[in-house]
């Protein structure tokens, strides 16, 4: 999937959905660190302030 729109499924998940990106990741069986990977190849950088990916 193109980043810029996991980037975009992946903050909302987190803002309506998720606790944490911890929880996020554990509700769908995801890799954390895959998920934190890929999109920091597009310059995407999780925020523990705002809790999203910005």
């Amino acid at each position: 999937m193109d980043p810029h729109l996991l980037v975009g499924l992946v903050n909302t998940e987190l803002r309506n959905n998720a606790n944490s990106l911890d929880d996020l990741c554990k509700t769908h069986g995801v890799d954390e660190e895959a998920l934190v990977d890929r999109l920091a190849g597009a310059d995407y950088h999780f925020s523990e302030e705002s809790g999203q990916f910005r």
